[in-house]
């Protein structure tokens, strides 16, 4: 089979979400089955419907049996690949193969992590991550991972090309404005360019506003053939195309510090897509600091390396401007749970379904969704998902 068969033959048709912010007394498992449920009941389908699983958390080895005796399923695809945030992303493919191949009707996407109200300290959980999966060439300096990681990507994009303070902070500034128009989001509070310069520094170039949210979630998204999709509730968002791509897993062996391995994922999704750079209408990209939208821009193909400081620059990609990126606001603003990949998804199915309100981007039919994960930046995935008008 060629991976141009897959192109438009699954669609998600069901999406949901759990918490977002502050949701003290929920484990990780609850959260995640309350955002697994809404998004079965969103797709018309029972629990007992999904007989595929695809789930990852850094919190346990072997998290998919927490996962399939809490919701009592008896999946016949499982698929648990954890490459960090990325994973919901990458978990598309295999999960294309397994319902095009008939060993499943029905893939439940899900995730769920209480990483702001855990009674398990953010210094524990760090260390518990170190044991299970150390990094020993850089572990001994004891870098404030993740941020110096990418800090030190920051500084290198600033002085080979230019990038500015103040473009990295317009970053954080749009997905701020697109937060203010999202009901879910956690932080809505004004924020302005002068406010993020001025803030307390955290890990040179970045500060405090630079880095993601800490928040509590959970969100989960079904996938089914495409024939099935016409039957059921929601207006179905088709997979065009998906890549995933790993160069590196600490800063001292990436081989360019101003390039991810989305440059590598994205012109495959693309391929697989029939689409280009050109064709997308918005891009929902993993920012877990502001240097990833950046480094996003650049690698999928809306501007050339060392531009996406002039990209986002001025409202280039804040509500009005001239591209719309992490319409919910991101992982800068709206949520961020320790693993944010599900929800840029979701948040591009909601936005190809019309469902946004006041952040709706209007007549979209095309979105790229790039996820990341690890540190800095090791592994990236590619989604292009679209509604039946670009098939």
């Amino acid at each position: 089979m060629n991976l141009k068969d897959l192109r438009g033959s699954v669609a998600i048709v069901g999406v949901g979400t759990f918490g977002g912010g502050e949701t003290p007394g929920y484990s990780n498992i609850e959260m995640l089955g309350s955002a697994a449920r809404r998004a079965v009941e969103d797709a018309g389908l029972k629990m007992k419907d999904i007989d595929g699983l695809a789930t990852a958390n850094l919190d346990a080895a072997m998290w998919p049996l927490n996962v399939v005796e809490y919701l009592k399923i008896q999946p016949r695809f499982v698929e648990s690949t954890n490459i960090g945030g990325s994973a919901f992303i990458a978990h598309l493919l295999p999960s294309m193969f397994a319902l095009v191949s008939g060993q499943c009707d029905a893939v439940l996407v899900c995730y769920g992590n209480n990483q702001r109200t855990s009674t398990f300290s953010r210094k524990d959980r760090g260390r518990a991550r170190m044991m299970l999966d150390p990094n020993p060439w850089e572990a001994p300096y004891a870098p404030v991972n993740p941020p110096s990681s990418y800090a030190l990507m920051a500084a290198r994009h600033m002085y080979q090309y230019g990038t500015t303070r103040k473009q990295l902070a317009e970053v954080a500034v749009a997905a701020r404005k697109w937060a203010q128009l999202n009901p879910e989001a956690f932080a809505r509070d004004p924020l302005s360019v002068e406010d993020i310069l001025k803030a307390r520094m955290f890990s040179d170039p970045f500060t405090v506003h630079d880095c993601c949210l800490v928040t509590d979630g959970g969100a989960a998204f079904v996938l089914v053939r495409a024939d099935r999709a016409k039957d059921l509730p929601n207006k179905p968002v088709y997979v065009l195309g998906n890549a995933t791509a790993v160069t590196h897993r600490g800063s001292a062996e990436m081989p360019d510090c101003t390039v991810t391995p989305t440059a590598l994922a994205a012109p495959r999704a693309y391929e697989m897509a029939g689409l280009g750079p050109k064709d997308m209408q918005m891009a929902q990209v993993y920012d877990a600091f502001t240097i990833n939208t950046i480094l996003a821009m650049e690698d999928l193909g809306f501007c050339k390396k060392g531009e996406g400081g002039a990209f986002v620059d001025n409202g280039g990609i804040a509500p009005g401007g001239r591209f719309p990126v992490n319409t919910n606001g991101g992982g800068l603003s709206c949520v961020h749970p320790n693993m944010y990949g599900a929800y840029a998804t979701i948040e591009a199915v909601r936005q190809l379904r019309g469902n946004c309100g006041e952040r709706q981007v209007p007549g979209v039919k095309t979105a790229v969704v790039n996820g990341n994960g690890g540190v800095p930046a090791s592994s990236q995935s590619v989604a292009v998902l679209a509604t039946a008008d670009a098939l």
